[in-house]
């Protein structure tokens, strides 16, 4: 069988999408045939599509973009595969196998290949059936493209996959993987030939994207496997291993023959190329080790292969290193081993840079060869520009025309002049074919050519034809009439051709005098290329005097040009896209490529390494600007430097990179300001102009640079202030993160203010520890880098956040580093460090009312008067208000496939929709050295009121957890589900699934009212009908109106053609200052911890045992600021007694005084305790009274006695049965030996009651009939469910998720706390503690979300791996708790609980509980309102801690 039957069979049985280019007439496609003859004989038939010769298949493929597999069969050819170049990106994350049929050469699939994530060569037809199987495994488990070449000359006899096999295959589970994904190396890759077998290793873990790729493909491999019987090899091996000379051959070429120190090797996996695996492959003998190529027309000077082999050799461990020279190779199948041989001579004697050949002589490669006048470097793009468009091209300025009109012919003045004349021959031409088509008596045939021209006159390929047979007729009579005579004379302008104009980087330093300005000014329809030949290393060793101007901005700032900054060493396939593009564009196009020589000889790793330092440091960006795609509504600029993605909104802020243009890119997506549609486009376009302006009107201005370092955003609010106020003052100013300026860029800056605030024990925030990493090192080395720098920092800190002697160094830390390193590296400090302090009357603005005027002083703008006010801040409060009812860009956000993250200010108001955006902190530092931005994920929040779900609800939620989330959900404290690592394309599918559930996510977070708790009680089962249904009630009284949700995410349109206002009865369009929080208790069990909540209802029980109402309170809330004694946690005010029937009203009353009366001012003051307190609970009351119209009765007596869960069983008053289970911290999960999920799941399946969430984060299996109590229960012990034997501490724990998901998050809060109570719990046991309730809490900040504050023993995290540890919170929620000493770590925690913990066992009181019992014995003070929470902190007496 041939490889392409082979193949063609395997892309028809497994795709849901196939299409194939047919080549050019008559030939026909040998894949066709084979398709046929599959259809025949299967039922699975894909959607079939085949193009023509010269159809754009990837505008084909990317509208089938939601297919489950995609395949593409065609034959290599240079014209189909360059179409695909500029849709490349968009196919690269689509399940799409590319099946590229190659016959004897590998170059023009090559252009394919840097930027699609897997590439397979197959040399054998057993191998291109195995490589398109598993091609098609791969692609549509990891939903990224697969490029499948194989050799199509190929045939031998294999043995083929059953037909009715091949579906199920795709659709089998992955092979074992460990817990973090990847497989666990039982079945791996053998190092010694590369086999997918079952006696190998997995190859070591490379920390790059590379390693991630090649662990998927190593999956899907063992699949395959498994599947096949018979091995899947990576690379192949054969002759001696301990040569000293290694060829590695990448093609169809195959020695099956011996040579005395040769080894061979074939690689079959190109892309991910892993390190390890190359270099497990060379023998340590090796000395020599040759790469050959099939790529004989290859058109740079180094092949990619050997200089992927190259980079590996080069950094690899070893104090000796292989040589390693690059070849290529035609035919092949007459070599002998004297052939080898003359080749290692040949490798000996050339020198390192000589590109070897074999099967052919050097001069007939098919290379093209040099022009005379051309500099070597130059020479590869010219290579490139006759790849892209042969016969077509005209190099206006072409050295071969100085032979006949003199060395002005290269000069862009005449070059320019020469293509505006062949422009308007073509306008002359154009115009006498008109007038010949209106002619009647021109013969039908030169009319229907005619036609045919007008319309494909722009089009290379068919021009040409045109043109041939256009002349054919006029030189056959056709010419007698005028205009046929004006015809054929401008011949010669029929075809289309690529017209360019090539120069130098000299041209930028006079953009005027080189005449760059007058092609780019004059909108003709010419492409200019200019190369940049300066090596990143000697950027600086330039005239200083001779400012070299930015080309690309230049020609940005005209609006109507194309631009693309290319490297061809970084990226070849962005050139060809960059050069494709360019020659489509209407108008003038500049494209800047780099191409870093210090000479002509420079070896092939100097510019290998100087570009890849220019790009990644992000001096020499790659990116396209594309005018015309704004008219299609389209970004029009795009960026392809993988090493900058992650800080594209900082890069274009930079003035030296690109920012005068889009510096109202983050703007107008921040300030949510007519940011839709013709608006923003009309805007951008204002705001370009504006920028512009003001760069040329700046020139002479003061340059400063703010940069800042800011977790919470404080400080960088305070950054873009000072930034404000200077260019207020007629400074040139730009403000970014610390992060996003290399030290290199940082050298080149005058003034430069730095804004920092802290982050953990005195560390840098996220985005400002690159830079301090790079000054860090500079002052390692002894550098002195700065010595023009002339800087100031201010920095924001607590003093009182590191209250102990010890640790007062803490305080400030980052801004006192950073300013005695600036110094140390030679920068000149011209203003004081400033110190700003949370304690200060005025926070950070009494340090900063100092510091400011003394920085305008030094840039001698103190004495300017502002009469222009400053902007107003952009706060919650304006994002709300601009949102219509909560819509703003969400949904052109969700489209936004460029990153995975939404806009700041939608992610402040997909809150109220439920969802949260959160990125995994464990792995960030590692992404952003990766140049990439966070690996963003979506916490979705579930609206349950009172925490009941159905059996089937429940099997809805897990399956919406594997299929959309991490595999697990949690029950969170406010009594539902909550899924975490959502994936921003699976947002609106989970959404609708929930929806799809009867349940849905709005509201669930937001300034609004959340969930509503209600107390699970399961032996009271009519009583908790009743109260469960008042909380659904309440629930949806106050749910917001918008249909915002229903729009966005249920593509539920308004009626009435759209015209329909929303409109927000309660909450108006600002909504509530704060997020609002209710709960009902049902006494004795205060189990949602009732007063912690902003409104609670106790249920009163009349004698009869009927609910007759409730006791309302109100005041509660957890959220404090760690040292800012203006925050606090608070416990609800009882105000009164309600009636059932009054409940929902007086919800809605208290709600109202809240929304009108709370701080909207300030968000850390805005909840509705600190309005109770401002306002005086009384005055409060009196409020709600007057709203509702009646005054609230007496507060019924009630009592309270835990706030923990009853575990274990028991049956209610209607006889049906309960099991409360215990889930450590609520996590539903499946692990080594509490498979918890897996349980509930096969429980769901046959119980026929329902269950209930606590907002302690356990599980109440309620409802159960008797007849299925034994079922139930064999489940429960099969699964370990049924296991209570916990110690009476760890029942009575909880902590909140905390890392690696929540954004917040200071320390570990979920994955610590189970190791700290192994430890406490063991002290417990020692003093005849096991079974004793103690209520332990932990949170990783201060927000509260575990209600920490009212916990007997609480934890609340500071930094990694330290917290504040508080005491006496009351035992059933009645008391707050106070900080008993601010900063502990483990060692000091259980230091302190361990004698405490002994203490209390023996003169603990009856009865007394270990809350009480730490106030009583003087270890801390009772806590008696919210506002005295702050006093007496520290301990008592002699437990009194020591304060700084």
């Amino acid at each position: 069988m041939s490889s392409i039957s082979a193949v063609a069979r395997i892309a028809y049985l497994a795709s849901d999408v196939l299409v194939n280019s047919q080549p050019p007439r008559p030939s026909s496609s040998t894949f066709t045939t084979t398709f046929e003859a599959v259809s025949w004989h299967n039922v699975h038939k894909p959607t079939l599509i085949s193009l023509p010769s010269g159809a754009d298949a990837g505008s084909v493929l990317l509208r089938h973009r939601n297919a489950s597999l995609i395949s593409y069969t065609t034959a290599a050819h240079s014209q189909v595969l360059n179409r695909l170049l500029p849709h490349l990106s968009e196919l690269s994350a689509l399940p799409l196998v590319l099946h590229i049929a190659v016959e004897d050469d590998l170059s023009d699939a090559f252009t394919l290949r840097s930027t699609l994530p897997f590439v397979l060569y197959s040399r054998t037809a057993e191998q291109a059936h195995d490589h398109a199987l598993l091609a098609s495994r791969l692609a549509r488990d990891e939903k990224k493209a697969v490029l499948h070449l194989f050799n199509a000359a190929s045939e031998d006899a294999l043995r083929e996959v059953d037909a009715d096999k091949v579906q199920p295959f795709l659709l089998t589970d992955r092979k074992s993987r460990s817990q973090n994904g990847y497989t666990n190396g039982a079945n791996g890759v053998n190092k010694t030939d590369g086999a997918i077998g079952v006696n190998g290793d997995s190859a070591e873990t490379e920390s790059s994207t590379q390693s991630a790729l090649y662990k998927a493909y190593e999956t899907a491999a063992l699949t395959t496997v498994a599947f096949l019987r018979r091995p899947i090899r990576t690379y192949t091996r054969y002759g001696p291993f301990d040569t000293p000379t290694v060829i590695l051959t990448v093609g169809s070429a195959h020695f099956d023959f011996e040579v005395e120190g040769v080894s061979f090797i074939e690689l079959s996996l190109l892309n991910p190329i892993v390190p390890q695996q190359i270099l497990n492959a060379i023998p340590p003998s090796a000395t020599r080790v040759i790469v050959l190529e099939q790529l004989s027309r290859w058109q740079t000077k180094w092949t990619p292969i050997y200089l992927d082999v190259l980079s590996i050799v080069q950094n690899s461990e070893g104090d000796v290193r292989p040589i390693v020279q690059s070849g290529v190779y035609g035919d092949v199948n007459s070599v002998q081993v004297v052939d080898i041989l003359k080749l290692l001579q040949q490798a000996a004697s050339s020198s390192l840079s000589t590109r070897l050949h074999l099967g052919y002589d050097a001069d007939a490669s098919g290379v093209i060869s040099s022009p005379a006048h051309v500099p070597k470097h130059e020479f590869a793009y010219l290579k490139l520009l006759n790849q892209l468009f042969g016969e077509h091209l005209e190099i206006a300025n072409s050295p071969d025309l100085v032979q006949t009109q003199g060395e002005l012919a290269t000069s862009p003045e005449f070059a320019l002049g020469r293509i505006r004349g062949e422009l308007d021959a073509r306008a002359q031409l154009l115009s006498a074919v008109q007038d010949l088509l209106r002619d009647e008596k021109v013969s039908p045939e030169l009319h229907t050519l005619l036609t045919q021209w007008v319309h494909d006159k722009d089009d290379a390929a068919k021009s040409q034809q045109l043109s041939d047979q256009i002349v054919q007729l006029l030189e056959g009579g056709e010419s007698a009439r005028p205009a046929g005579q004006r015809v054929y004379q401008l011949r010669s302008h029929l075809p289309a051709r690529s017209r360019w104009i090539i120069g130098s980087d000299a041209w930028s330093y006079d953009l005027g005098a080189s005449g760059l300005h007058h092609a780019i000014a004059s909108k003709l329809n010419v492409n200019i290329l200019i190369l940049d030949t300066t090596p990143y290393t000697a950027r600086n060793a330039s005239d200083p005097n001779r400012r070299k101007q930015d080309v690309g901005l230049y020609a940005m700032n005209h609006g109507d040009v194309y631009v693309a900054s290319v490297a061809v060493y970084s990226s070849y396939s962005q050139v060809l896209q960059a050069l494709a593009e360019a020659d489509k564009f209407n108008g003038p196009s500049v494209v800047v490529a780099y191409l870093p020589y210090k000479s002509e000889d420079a070896p092939a790793l100097d510019v290998l390494k100087e570009t890849k330092m220019a790009v990644d440091a992000g001096y020499w960006p790659l990116y396209r600007w594309n005018p015309s795609k704004e008219q299609e509504g389209k970004e029009p600029f795009i960026l392809d430097s993988d090493a900058i993605k992650n800080d594209l909104q900082r890069f274009l802020d930079r003035q030296s990179h690109l920012s005068q243009l889009v510096r109202s890119q983050p703007q107008l997506a921040t300030e949510l300001v007519s940011n839709l549609g013709d608006t923003l486009k009309q805007a951008r376009k204002q705001k370009a102009q504006q920028s512009y302006a003001e760069l040329l009107t700046a020139i002479d201005a003061p340059p400063l640079l703010v940069l800042y370092a800011s977790d919470g955003g404080k400080a960088e609010k305070v950054a873009k202030r000072l930034a404000t106020r200077g260019k207020l003052r007629g400074l040139s100013t730009n403000v970014s993160s610390m992060d996003s300026i290399s030290l290199d860029d940082l050298q080149k800056e005058e003034f430069v203010a730095f804004v920092t605030s802290v982050a953990g024990q005195g560390e840098f925030p996220q985005n400002g520890r690159t830079l301090w990493k790079a000054l860090s090192a500079a002052a390692a080395r002894g550098e002195r880098p700065l010595n023009y720098v002339r800087f100031s920092v201010f920095g924001m800190g607590d003093s009182h956040y590191w209250p102990r002697p010890e640790d007062a160094h803490y305080y400030n830390k980052a801004g006192k580093d950073l300013n005695a390193r600036l110094e140390k590296l030679g920068a000149q400090r011209v203003v004081e460090l400033g110190l700003g302090d949370d304690q200060d009357a005025d926070g950070p603005e009494t340090g900063y009312k100092l510091w400011e005027p003394q920085l305008w002083k030094v840039l001698g703008v103190d004495a300017v008067e502002l009469h222009e006010a400053e902007p107003e801040p952009i706060t919650n409060e304006h994002i709300k208000v601009a949102s219509q009812y909560l819509r703003g860009t969400i949904v052109e956000g969700l489209e936004d496939q460029s990153t995975g993250a939404l806009a700041p200010s939608d992610t402040q108001l997909t809150k109220f929709h439920g969802i949260y955006q959160q990125d995994d902190r464990d792995i960030r530092d590692e992404r952003q050295a990766q140049g990439v931005e966070p690996a963003f994920s979506f916490m979705i929040r579930v609206r349950m009121p009172g925490g009941v779900c159905s059996p089937k609800q429940w099997l809805q939620m897990d399956q919406i957890a594997d299929e959309h989330g991490c595999g697990t959900f949690k029950i969170t404290t406010r009594q539902t589900f909550q899924f975490h690592g959502v994936i921003k394309r699976h947002l609106k599918t989970a959404i609708q699934d929930i929806n799809r559930a009867l349940l849905d996510t709005l509201a669930a977070c937001g300034d609004v009212n959340r969930n509503v708790t209600v107390s699970a009680i399961p032996s009271l089962s009519k009583l908790h009908a009743q109260v469960y249904k008042f909380a659904g009630d309440v629930s949806t009284h106050l749910l917001p109106r918008t249909t915002a949700y229903h729009e966005i995410w249920l593509d539920k349109k308004l009626v009435a053609g759209e015209a329909l206002k929303d409109v927000e009865p309660l909450y108006g369009e600002f909504y509530l200052p704060r997020k609002f929080k209710i709960a009902v208790a049902v006494p004795p069990h205060n189990d949602v911890d009732l007063f912690a909540n902003d409104l609670g209802f106790i249920a009163i029980v009349d004698e009869k045992g009927q609910l007759a109402g409730f006791n309302v309170t109100a005041g509660g809330g957890m959220g404090v600021t760690h040292g800012n004694k203006k925050t606090y946690p608070r416990l609800g005010d009882v105000l009164g007694f309600c009636t059932v029937e009054q409940g929902k009203m007086i919800a809605e009353k208290i709600m109202l005084v809240q929304r009108d009366n709370g701080n909207r001012a300030d968000r850390k003051n805005a909840r509705l305790k600190y309005t109770i307190d401002r306002m005086g609970l009384e005055n409060f009351k009196a409020e709600v009274e007057k709203l509702l119209g009646y005054k609230l009765q007496p507060a019924r007596p009630f009592t309270f006695d835990r706030n923990v869960d009853d575990f274990g069983w028991t049956t209610g008053e209607d006889g049906k049965h309960h099991f409360t289970c215990f889930i450590e911290n609520g996590r539903i999960q499946d692990e080594s030996g509490k498979h918890f999920k897996t349980c509930l799941r096969e429980i769901a399946k046959i119980h026929k009651g329902s269950f209930r969430m606590t907002t302690n984060q356990h599980l109440v299996i309620t409802d159960i009939p008797t007849e299925n109590l034994e079922e139930i229960k064999q489940l429960l012990v099969e699964y370990k469910l049924d296991n209570l034997s916990q110690t009476g501490l760890r029942l009575s724990s909880s902590a909140c998720v905390a890392f690696p998901t929540c954004g917040l998050a200071m320390a570990e809060s979920e994955r610590y706390l189970p190791i700290l109570i192994d430890k406490v719990e063991k002290i417990c046991e020692k003093n005849g503690l096991r079974n004793d309730s103690i209520v332990m809490r932990m949170t990783g900040c201060p927000n509260g979300c575990a209600r920490p504050y009212i916990a007997e023993v609480a934890f609340v995290g500071k930094a990694l791996g330290t917290y504040s540890m508080l005491l006496g919170g009351g035992y059933y929620g009645q008391r707050l708790n106070k900080i008993y000493r601010d900063t502990v770590s483990e060692p000091e925690i259980l230091a302190i609980l361990e004698p405490m913990i002994k203490h209390y066992a023996l003169e603990r009181l009856d009865g007394e509980h270990f809350g009480d019992f730490v106030i009583r014995a003087g270890y801390i003070a009772p806590t008696t309102s919210g506002a005295a929470w702050w006093d007496r902190a520290g301990g008592e007496g002699i437990h009194r801690e020591a304060t700084a």
